[in-house]
Order: C-alpha cells, then structure tokens, then sequence
C-alpha cells in the first residue's frame, strides 16, 4: 500500500508539473476517493465536467471563473467550489495563476 503524504508543499508540487504542456497538473495527493492536485494552466483552460465535486484553493495570481452561467473573479486566498458534472474553467488568468484543486466523494 502507497503510503499517503503528509504534506506536499508548493515547490515540490511546482516541480512535478510537465513543463511544456497547457494543461499543467499533478496529482500530490490521493486516499481512496479523494486527491488532490496542483494545476497551473498556460494559455487556456481546456477542462470538462469532472466526476466528482472539487474545491478550488487559489494558490498564486488571478482569473475569472466560469462556473455555468456565473463568473466571478478569483484570486490567491479564495476558494471556489463545483458540483460533480457542472462545466466550469478559468479565463484570463495571470501568468502566474496556479490553484490547489481537491477532487472528493463518490464518482
């Protein structure tokens, strides 16, 4: 049995990323039906309804988010939370935009 982090920071995160891909992820963390992820998209966020619910913890700079029909500006501090199967993404991010993204619940 993989034995589960206890912490993961945000340089070790930043370092896992594949450096030349726009859709910039990496899974830091999983147990059982919960992960976490670090993800830093580069010119566009290309995501799809996701499986289960997620929190979003904005890690570094800003974005618009979409989620549905609403949009709402983000930036490091907040958190943002969408529902397994709702279509959702970033736009217009800072270069430096990155967020923690915890993926939990039932698939």
């Amino acid at each position: 049995m993989k034995k589960i982090p206890l912490k993961v920071g945000l340089e070790e995160a930043v370092a896992q990323l594949p450096l030349e891909a726009i859709q910039r992820f990496t899974v830091v963390m999983k147990h059982e039906d919960m992960s976490v992820e670090y993800y830093a998209p580069k010119i566009k966020d290309l995501q799809t309804p996701h499986t289960q619910d997620e929190l979003y913890f904005i890690a570094s700079g800003k974005s618009m988010f979409m989620r549905e029909n609403e949009k709402v500006m983000c930036q490091a501090g907040d958190v943002l939370f969408v529902p397994a199967g709702m279509e959702h993404r970033f736009e217009n991010f800072s270069d430096d935009f990155a967020t923690w993204v915890v993926f939990y619940g039932k698939e």
